[in-house]
């Protein structure tokens, strides 16, 4: 019986043991997970981000006035949420990598603005290669592809958005330095090419938001075609007869009541008797450009539109249509792309554009108001071109130009013309196009000057291309002497070569009118032949206020269209 008492004994102390440890055990274990739940809070905060100088005192004085520190909706994205994953697991995971941090401080790896400064790319390469892997993963916390409404976005951004979701690109592709210093730009175009490459993986179906919107504009563009050629079969029941001997007047639309005479002319002829005031105006808006050259436009580290232009074929026009007048402002006041800013100039001038045509000639007619004179600082007179206040040129070309249906006559504009940052010294050069060249800097890789003004093509070359057409034909006039020039742009910006063309301009109540009328086929080499139902690429430049040189403004590259309706502008049938 003692040895049965004793053994029960045991057994009760043991059980009664393992009841008390088991208890002990599960309120260490739940202390212990809380202490460690709570110090990922603890350090899961901006507060703790930001309690190290190194954080403080430069990341975040960036981050500060961002937009994701301050914006208009009022919500605030701060360390955790863009750089700590969400979920339990991957947050372990990063916490446990940032430990390495920690020796980083104990050594003082950047302990000075200027250490910060020497490892930036290093450290924001981490980063960037982290969100590449993960497919942005904390972007997309807040910025979902299935709750972004394409209506509400720009074009740019609209475009951008469809070519990554059917590439598979991913949101730090393109949004890198969005909320710190941008040390992007220090890298080059093969090592952004590499890390924004596209990945199969993150190819998505375009989401119902997205799919509606589409089938929309392709209603929209289906009506709109119907109702245009609806009011162009009206409008041809409404016209004279015409009788044998009746010139392209007579068979034109109706004048209106009051015909457009110009007290101004090109020559002796009296100007068509157009119903401008029936074919539909398209507002095409001219903006400042600055030192905005083709082979800036071609850099991805200075152009984030160069990926799409390059990859997708995407056109000038897709993206910044809607949006020349905020870039002329960025750029007219010297935040960006120039160095050399003009108090009062304008940055943008909306042009009023008409076309139409009828057997043997095209017509346009541009009007846009009138602006005041801002004196150049560095100008002695403050007027670059004191004999001709307003210059006004069109360019026309076919797709047989390189990059024209993308860039129109942007091709032609360099970083080694005069007053660009490469103009080489004691050279004028001038427009040219890039096929014109047996080589082209683009980048600007070790220092070497963008452009290619000293690779011209031999003679023989270059006649070749001209007899095939590949120019870019050129129309200026001169509206207070009165000069006209017809010319192309090949190896260089020829102003004369072409068959000649007539204008009218007027200036009252201080808006500008100017209408051109430009045979369909070109006599020289220097011309473009036009054809009915073609499709040609067309740009606009006007140098007012006696500019000369780069200090213009100048359109994106549109498509004009004889009587065809696929075109960005399209010029009315007589």
């Amino acid at each position: 019986m003692a040895g049965k008492g004793r053994g029960s004994g045991w057994r009760r102390l043991l059980l009664g043991g393992t009841v008390a440890s088991a208890i002990a055990f599960t309120i260490f274990g739940v202390l212990a997970w809380g202490a460690f739940n709570t110090a990922l809070e603890v350090t899961n905060s901006m507060e703790f981000c930001i309690s190290c100088h190194e954080m403080r005192d430069n990341v975040y004085a960036e981050y500060v006035n961002s937009p994701h520190e301050a914006n208009r909706s009022g919500v605030r994205a701060g360390c955790p949420d863009c750089h700590v994953p969400r979920e339990w697991g991957p947050m372990v995971v990063r916490k446990i990598s940032a430990s390495r941090e920690l020796i980083y401080k104990i050594l003082g790896t950047v302990d000075t603005p200027e250490k910060f400064e020497a490892h930036r790319l290093e450290m924001a390469r981490r980063v960037w290669s982290t969100m590449k892997r993960t497919d942005s993963r904390e972007c997309r916390n807040c910025h979902d592809w299935d709750t972004m409404d394409p209506e509400k976005q720009k074009p740019r951004a609209r475009k951008q958005h469809l070519f990554a979701m059917r590439q598979g690109q991913t949101c730090i592709d393109c949004h890198k330095g969005i909320a710190h210093k941008k040390v992007h730009d220090l890298l080059d175009d093969e090592e952004r090419d590499r890390l924004e490459a596209p990945v199969p993986e993150f190819v998505r179906p375009l989401p119902e938001r997205w799919a509606k919107y589409e089938e929309r504009k392709a209603a929209k563009k289906l009506a709109r075609r119907k109702a245009q050629d609806e009011a162009r079969q009206g409008e041809a029941g409404r016209k004279k007869p015409a009788s044998p001997a009746a010139g392209p007047a007579e068979v034109a639309i109706a004048p209106a009541s009051a015909a457009h005479a110009a007290p101004k002319a090109s020559g002796g002829s009296a100007p068509p008797e157009i119903a401008w005031d029936r074919i539909e105006p398209r507002e095409v808006v001219l903006f400042y450009p600055g030192q905005s050259s083709w082979e800036w436009t071609q850099t991805g580290s200075d152009h984030g539109g160069a990926r799409a232009f390059r990859r997708a074929g995407d056109r000038c026009f897709d993206c910044h249509d809607e949006e020349t007048a905020d870039m002329g402002q960025k750029i007219a006041s010297g935040e960006k792309l120039e160095p050399t800013p003009i108090p009062g100039k304008r940055p943008s001038i909306p042009v009023q554009v008409q076309a139409a045509f009828d057997d043997g000639s095209l017509y346009v007619r541009l009007t846009w108001p009138d602006g005041e004179h801002a004196p150049v600082p560095f100008v002695e007179g403050g007027k670059m071109d004191p004999d001709d206040r307003v210059k006004v040129a069109i360019a026309l070309s076919t797709d047989e130009v390189e990059y024209a249906e993308q860039a129109g006559c942007w091709v032609a504009c360099h970083h080694d013309l005069r007053t660009m940052p490469d103009a080489p010294e004691g050279k004028e050069v001038t427009k040219y196009l890039p096929e014109s060249r047996t080589a082209l800097e683009i980048r600007g890789r070790g220092g070497k000057p963008r452009g290619g003004w000293d690779k011209v093509r031999p003679a023989a070359e270059i006649e070749s291309l001209l007899t095939a057409g590949k120019i870019i034909d050129l129309l200026r006039v001169r509206l207070d002497t009165g000069r006209k020039e017809d010319g192309y742009i090949l190896e260089a910006r020829h102003m004369e070569g072409g068959r000649g063309f007539d204008a009218w301009w007027e200036l009252a109540d201080g808006t500008w009118s100017l209408v051109l009328r430009r045979p369909l086929k070109g006599a020289g080499k220097g011309d473009v032949d036009l054809e009915p139902g073609g499709i040609y690429n067309f740009s606009i430049a006007i140098h007012d206020d006696y500019a000369a040189a780069r200090y213009h403004h100048v359109s994106v590259g549109y498509r004009l269209g004889l009587g065809n309706e696929d075109a960005d502008i399209v010029a009315a049938r007589l």
